[in-house]
C-alpha cells in the first residue's frame, strides 16, 4: 500500500503542478503517485503574483489582474501601461482548491497529509520516513528547502527577498485599482535595497508590502513600522483594518543545488533553484520548468542529469555578485534600468526571452562599473 513509482514531496505551486502535469499524460497513466505535505492546503498562506501575455493556464484562478505599473525611484517616476503584458495575482488557497480537487480526482495518484522527517535512498529505491508511515518509491521530487541548501558554500552569495505585507481595509477610495506599484524606493534604505510594492484589491482595499533583498531578516517591528509610516505618507491615512498578513522569505542565488540531487532524487521549486535568481519571482519559473522535467523523466535518464542553467543564470549571477558586494545601492542599479527602458522590455528580459542584440540593450542600460567588476572578479 505505501509502495509508488513517484513519490512528491511538498503540495506548493512546484509539487502541485508537477503532478497535475503527470495526471494530464498519458505516459503516467500506469504509475502509482503520492503527494505528500504535513498540511491540508486549506488557508490563504500566501499570493502568487507573474506577468503574462494576453491568457494564460492559470485564467481560471486568477484574482485579479492590473495593466499599469508605477516605479519609483529617487529622480525617476514612471507610470506605463503594459500592454500587451498583464500583471497577474493568485491567492494561494484558489489555487490549492483548484489544483488539489483534480489531483485528488485522478485514480492513480494518492494525497496524504504527513510531515516528512527523513529520507534515503538505495541504488534501486528511495525512502520517505514520515511521522505517520514510511513510504518506497522509485523516484522522489523534493520542495522542501533549507537556507542551508545554499549557505553551506561560499562560492555564491545567498540573499534573501524578505518581506511582511499587510492587506488594508480603509473607509475610503484611496487606492488606484488600475495599477500596481511594482517598485517604490522613495522609502529610507538604510544600507539595504528596499522597496514598497503595492496591489491594490479594489479603491478601499490593498496588499502593502516592504520588501528587502539582503542577507539578513530584520525584526518584525521594523517591517511594520516601515509599512505603518508608507500608509500615512503615501496615502495620509491613519485609520485602517488589517484585514491578512504574509510574511515570506525567497532565496536569491546563484547556487544551482546540483550538489543535491541524486540519480532518484530531484529537488524541485524553491528547493530546486527554480526561484529566479535576481528577482525572487518563482511562480511563473515553476511553471516553465515542469514541462521540461516531465520531458526529462520521460527519458529514463538519473535526475541528477538534468541541467536547466544558460546565459541567463550567467546574468543573474553577475547581478547579485553586484548587489552582495554594495546592498545599499541596490536602488541605483533598478532606477537605472527602468528610467531607461520600457517595462515591456524589462519583463521580457526577466522572462529570459531575449535575443544576445536585446539582451546587451538591458545590459547597457545598468551602471557600468559594478557589473564590469563582478565580471573581472568572477573570470580571475
Amino acid at each position: 500500500m505505501n509502495e509508488f513509482d513517484y513519490i512528491i514531496i511538498g503540495a506548493g505551486a512546484s509539487g502541485l503542478l508537477l503532478a497535475d502535469t503527470m495526471a494530464n499524460d498519458s505516459f503516467f497513466d500506469q504509475k502509482k503517485i503520492l503527494l505528500l505535505d504535513k498540511a491540508p492546503k486549506n488557508s490563504n498562506d500566501r499570493t502568487w503574483c507573474f506577468w503574462e501575455k494576453g491568457n494564460g493556464q492559470f485564467e481560471e484562478i486568477i484574482h485579479k489582474k492590473w495593466n499599469s505599473i508605477h516605479f519609483q525611484g529617487e529622480d525617476v517616476a514612471k507610470r506605463n501601461k503594459i500592454d500587451p503584458y498583464s500583471y497577474k495575482m493568485i491567492r494561494g488557497i484558489d489555487f490549492y482548491d483548484h489544483y488539489l480537487k483534480k489531483v485528488k480526482a485522478t485514480s492513480n495518484i494518492t494525497f496524504v497529509q504527513d510531515t516528512v522527517v527523513g529520507i534515503s535512498e538505495t541504488e534501486d529505491l528511495v525512502a520517505v520516513k514520515a511521522v505517520n508511515n514510511t513510504y518506497t518509491g522509485k523516484y522522489i521530487f523534493n520542495s522542501l528547502f533549507d537556507y542551508k541548501m545554499a549557505t553551506q558554500q561560499t562560492k555564491y552569495p545567498v540573499l534573501q527577498q524578505h518581506f511582511i505585507g499587510w492587506v488594508i481595509k480603509v473607509n475610503k477610495p484611496i487606492f488606484n485599482t488600475e495599477e500596481v506599484t511594482y517598485m517604490d524606493f522613495s522609502i529610507p534604505q538604510k544600507g539595504n535595497t528596499r522597496f514598497m510594492y503595492v496591489l491594490p484589491y479594489s479603491n478601499d482595499t490593498a496588499l502593502i508590502e516592504y520588501t528587502l533583498f539582503s542577507e539578513k531578516l530584520l525584526p518584525t517591528p521594523e517591517y511594520e513600522e516601515a509599512i505603518e509610516d508608507y500608509i500615512l505618507q503615501r496615502f495620509q491615512c491613519q485609520e485602517y483594518e488589517i484585514i491578512e498578513r504574509e510574511f515570506g522569505s525567497i532565496p536569491m542565488t546563484a547556487y544551482d543545488f546540483r550538489e543535491h540531487h541524486t540519480n532518484r532524487i530531484r529537488y524541485i521549486g524553491t528547493a530546486g533553484g527554480w526561484a529566479k535568481p535576481s528577482t525572487g519571482y518563482t511562480f511563473m519559473s515553476t511553471a516553465n520548468k515542469v514541462p521540461k522535467l516531465i520531458a526529462f523523466i520521460k527519458e529514463g535518464k538519473p535526475l541528477k542529469k538534468l541541467k536547466l542553467k544558460g546565459k541567463f543564470w550567467f546574468y543573474d549571477m553577475l547581478f547579485l555578485d553586484v548587489l552582495h558586494n554594495d546592498n545599499a545601492n541596490g536602488h541605483v542599479i533598478f532606477e537605472s534600468i527602468f528610467k531607461a527602458l520600457p517595462p515591456q522590455k524589462v519583463f521580457k528580459f526577466l522572462d529570459e526571452k531575449t535575443s544576445l542584440i536585446e539582451d546587451l540593450e538591458y545590459i547597457n542600460s545598468c551602471p557600468k562599473q559594478p557589473f564590469i567588476k563582478a565580471l573581472i572578479k568572477r573570470i580571475f
